[in-house]
């Protein structure tokens, strides 16, 4: 059946409910059945220059409004001198019948860079979401023209951010209701710098990021006329000796202004405490994430924040190298973390992968946030040395199964995600509007992959779209909580970021567990980026919701449970 069929209803009281879903949990490769087509070019010819194994990334976009989620896949392009064609970034039109348009070059973003990272965010207020492309060289910054197409506007507002961008994130860190642009950097690189390393003695090896000196990220002030200052010395974040990758946002003091959580491979990681005044004090080290328990600095790649132990509190999740294992860091509600990877089960399964592309996400919709690791190394020659470790790796899908403990379900869940690729960036999404979350996996080998997630609505659920007033109008930053009837406490924020080079859908998916046989009444609380708060009670599940700040719930929509 196609992704608009729909079960049978059977009635239940005076409305009918729809007939679920049955049997087990699969996530299934849809991506050639979806009319996507796209394959990552890294310019690779032979020289093994140090930014061809860094990519790619994706990001979800609702570029058009209707509801439905989009997709934009980036690309890079070939090196000077080596032309052997154009590539291009791609964005796919969601079709609303589970297949996908390009439209890339009628929206107007058919441009050559050396493209690695993306992230969405509405910089304008004007209810439709621009997209900002990080790459190496000068990053890119497109606005929605609402018709469809993209204009970019780099030059105009300044953000361009020369150098080795990687990850990114739209963050309103000052709560004035427009957005700011934060920008990870890597490493001081140019084709005319690059490195000479070898794991073997006999050939060019890609270079770790030992090899050369760090870069600052930046950090970009929206000043509300269309452009933006660069504030990174003001604001106490300029640090040249950082290596960073991943962003993710959160609150972990719990006051109402973002923090930056950023990830740095081989440097300590960075939590940039948001001190209200337009500053940030780096805190990392006394809350206990700058360094592993050993007291050394990892290969921190993507990373995430959430809530998976249901406290109230986000946990940050990072990436690592092979042989270093996933962290996992847990906040006691006092501003200090511990690495809970090692009880978890987390770091023993992941001690021989290279994670890049991590995510929170509850794919069972069971309430309880489940954990992705895309993997795969840097070096194509890994294997000559160490025989045990892989170029390309399987991904791997851990369930949170409570009391503090995860389960590797990969094999039992998705023959496609055991298909060894060189993983980089991943995003979730709920492209065919069923209730639950489908995944896009990179490959930095070139094709990308759609895994629709078959039966993971057999659970009740309930999605959330919220809409800033004096807010920024993505309101990223909003911290939402619903309790249901049977005293579940779900908590989830809205944000950009995350993952590796990526970007998740923005509606929230809360996971509800087994239906009751009788509909759950839930309560819901959100509290605004602009501090105003807000509750709504015997609000019933599985229905998508939109949300304005002051005004309410606009529309709510009950979701279709479709049949395999």
């Amino acid at each position: 059946m196609s992704a608009r069929d729909s079960g049978s209803s059977v009635e239940t009281g005076t409305e009918s409910a729809p007939t679920r879903p049955s049997g087990p949990i699969q996530f299934t490769d849809v991506t050639a059945q979806s009319g996507i087509h796209f394959k990552y070019n890294s310019g690779a010819f032979g020289k093994k220059l140090l930014p061809e194994t860094m990519g790619p990334g994706v990001c979800v976009i609702d570029y058009d409004n209707d509801g439905w989620p989009d997709i934009f896949f980036v690309n890079s392009m070939d090196w000077p001198g080596h032309k052997s064609g154009k590539s291009f970034p791609a964005l796919y039109h969601n079709n609303h019948d589970g297949t996908f348009t390009d439209v890339t070059h009628q929206a107007g973003l058919a441009v050559e860079m050396y493209g690695l990272g993306c992230t969405v965010g509405d910089y304008d207020n004007d209810s439709y979401d621009d997209l900002y492309i990080t790459a190496v060289g000068n990053s890119h910054l497109f606005r929605n023209l609402h018709n469809g197409k993209f204009a970019d506007v780099t030059a105009k507002t300044g953000v361009a951010s020369p150098g080795f961008a990687t990850g990114a994130a739209w963050v309103d860190y000052d709560n004035d209701g427009k957005l700011d642009l934060f920008v990870a950097h890597y490493v001081k690189w140019s084709i005319d710098t690059d490195q000479y390393c070898s794991l073997t003695g006999k050939q060019k090896s890609y270079c770790t990021p030992e090899a050369y000196k760090g870069e600052s990220s930046e950090l970009f002030h929206n000043r509300g006329d269309g452009t933006f200052e660069n504030v990174t010395k003001r604001a106490g974040l300029l640090d040249p000796s950082s290596k960073s990758l991943g962003i993710a946002l959160l609150d972990y003091d719990n006051d109402g202004w973002i923090d930056l959580f950023v990830s740095n491979d081989t440097q300590p990681n960075k939590l940039y405490r948001n001190n209200h005044d337009g500053t940030f004090t780096d805190v990392a080290v006394p809350s206990g994430v700058a360094f592993s328990d050993a007291g050394t600095a990892r290969a921190g790649m993507g990373t995430d924040a959430g809530d998976y132990d249901n406290s109230g509190r986000q946990a940050i999740l990072i990436g690592d190298f092979a042989n270093e294992g996933m962290a996992l860091y847990r906040s006691d509600g006092s501003g200090l973390y511990t690495d809970q990877a090692p009880a978890t089960g987390l770091s023993r399964m992941t001690m021989q992968s290279l994670t890049f592309g991590t995510l929170f996400f509850d794919y069972d919709l069971d309430g309880r946030l489940d954990v992705l690791a895309v993997n795969g190394h840097v070096a194509d020659d890994i294997g000559q040395l160490q025989p045990a470790i892989k170029y390309a790796e399987p991904a791997q899908l851990f369930r949170n199964v409570g009391s503090n403990k995860f389960e590797d379900v990969t094999a039992r869940v998705s023959h496609a995600l055991q298909q060894p690729i060189v993983g980089r960036g991943a995003a979730y999404l709920d492209y065919d509007n069923d209730g639950d979350l489908d995944l896009l996996v990179m490959d930095n080998r070139g094709k990308a992959r759609l895994l629709k997630n078959e039966n993971g609505n057999q659970n009740d659920v309930l999605r959330l779209k919220l809409i800033g007033t004096k807010s920024n109008r993505n309101a990223i930053g909003a911290k939402v909580s619903v309790t249901s009837s049977g005293g579940e406490h779900l908590f989830l924020m809205v944000k950009t970021g995350s993952s590796y080079l990526s970007q998740s859908e923005f509606p929230l998916t809360f996971g509800l567990g087994k239906p009751l046989g009788q509909e759950k009444k839930l309560a819901i609380s959100i509290v605004w980026p602009s501090g105003r708060k807000e509750a709504f009670s015997g609000v019933k599940c599985n229905r998508t919701l939109i949300i304005q700040e002051g005004k309410g719930i606009l529309s709510e929509h009950p979701i279709e449970f479709h049949q395999k």
